[in-house]
Order: C-alpha cells, then structure tokens, then sequence
C-alpha cells in the first residue's frame, strides 16, 4: 500500500466501510440495477479475464465471476481490508474458485500489463487522489482490444437518494461550507465533459459516456432506508460538519422516510437516479 490515496484507505477501513458491510443486503439491492447495466455494457464472455476495481462486498465482483465461467478469472481489487475480507469470504461460500482478491491501491498497484479483457467499477473510481494517474495505471492492465466500462453518478439534483437526505440535513443543522465538486468522493465524476477528458489524457481511447435513469431499489423498512441513506453520501457529510446530535439524526432521518414514501411501489421503493457510464478502450501499445 502507499499513501497516494491514505486518507481514502483511512475512510473505507473506518465505520464507513463498516456501515457497507453491515448493510451489505440492502447496498445490493440499491445498486442491483446498476449492477445489471455494468454488466450489459461489458458484455462479459465466457473465459475472459476481469479486472473489478473497488469491489467492495463483492456483488459485481460475484456476478462478474458467474458470467465468464469457470474459464474466465476475476481479479478484484479494494483499498479496504473490512471490506475485501467480506467480499472474499462471499466468494467462498458461493463455492466460487475464480475470482483473486488484492488488496491495493488501484491508483498505484503493479498491474500486469495487458494481462486482462476487461475493466469495470460499479461505483468505486470516484476517489482517486489523481484520477489522470490512476485510469493510466489501470489502463495498462488491458489487453489490445480490451474494454473498460466504470459507472458513477450523476450530480446529485439528478439522484434524489443523495438530494433528498441533503435536503433535509441542511433543512435542520444549515447550508455547509462549499465543497470542492471535483474532490475524490462519490460525486466526483459527474461531469462528463471533465471526465471524459481525463480520461483520454490517461491515454484511454474512444472514450465516451452513457446517461441512464435506472431505479435505485433499497430493501428493508422505510424506516431503514431512511437511515442508511443518512449514513453514506452528503448528508452524512453535512451531519459530520454541524456535529449533528442524535436528535438532530432522528429527526433527518423522520423527514428523509416522508420525502422516500413518494417513491413507493408495490414492488417496495423505487427511485430514479441517474447514472453515467464511461466506456473506453486500452492505449495503443
């Protein structure tokens, strides 16, 4: 490990990356939609070789495995061991022998050059120190003809998940302090005209970038959910900011399940969000 992204590997292996794999079945289904469109997008095949960077629990990294077979080889890659531990120890009971877990900085890690198909990330590129420097780090571990497929968010007046709990932290505790919109967090890879061209001056090539509405689904109770969607993203920022009390946190929360039952179907929740995909292939060699 090195310290490019430390502050990063300090967050994740905190309560933060803690609260994800407390709440690992109800993360997997928020994001199961996106998940599916990754995969769509990567169009994965039998006994290619996958690079999933960030796997976190390990569901893209599960469902990567399942799609190229036991031919293929998932190599998964995350800065944080609480979370890498859980991801492998989901492996092993699935009976999966296909898939390595790293734990590393992908920004800095001694990939083997051309060495994979594919690339992909379901939401875990956004907090690189040096984006520029990361992507070409990682780009060097395609083969030629490969493909890279990574999913963020859009910003967060297109993602009432994060909108509406922000919404309601500042309604209680007051506006924050002006946050740098490009800094390594979940948010950071909303434009993509900014991206896009990072992207490309990381050497990466036919560069573009999908926009999709899909549907985030959170299990659980309303309750549940509206607590969980206080602990990660910018109201858990904005809480941390005002050193919110536990009475400040009841009543985010309270106002976060009024705004959420709006979206209630008879399936459970259903929000819409928008996601961006940036496709791209390996540097010419």
């Amino acid at each position: 490990m090195t310290d490019a992204n430390a502050a990063q590997a300090e967050y994740w292996s905190s309560a933060a990356g803690q609260t994800w794999v407390e709440r690992e079945t109800l993360m997997d289904a928020l994001l199961s939609g996106v998940l599916t469109r990754v995969l769509h997008h990567a169009a994965l095949q039998t006994g290619e070789t996958v690079l999933d960077i960030g796997c976190g629990t390990g569901a893209s990294s599960l469902a990567a495995s399942g799609a190229v077979g036991a031919s293929g080889r998932v190599t998964s890659i995350d800065i944080a061991a609480q979370l890498l531990d859980r991801a492998r120890s989901r492996a092993t009971e699935a009976g999966r022998n296909n898939i390595d877990f790293v734990r590393a900085d992908a920004q800095t890690n001694a990939f083997a050059p051309g060495s994979v198909d594919v690339m992909i990330s379901r939401f875990g590129v956004m907090f690189f120190d040096d984006p520029v420097a990361a992507f070409r780090n990682m780009a060097g571990a395609l083969k030629p003809g490969g493909r890279m497929v990574v999913a963020a968010w859009a910003p967060a007046a297109d993602v009432p998940w994060f909108s509406i709990p922000a919404k309601a932290a500042i309604a209680h505790l007051g506006k924050p302090e002006p946050a740098d919109p490009d800094a390594p967090g979940p948010l950071a890879f909303q434009d993509p005209a900014r991206v896009t061209e990072l992207l490309k001056q990381a050497g990466l090539k036919h560069v573009r970038c999908l926009s999709e509405v899909i549907d985030v689904a959170p299990a659980g109770s309303l309750a549940d959910i509206a607590a969980f969607a206080t602990r990660l993203g910018p109201a858990a920022r904005i809480m941390a900011q005002f050193s919110a009390t536990e009475a400040d946190v009841k009543a985010i929360e309270a106002e976060v399940g009024k705004a959420f039952a709006a979206y209630q179907t008879d399936q459970g929740l259903r929000i819409p969000a928008r996601v961006l995909f940036y496709l791209a292939g390996p540097p010419p060699r």
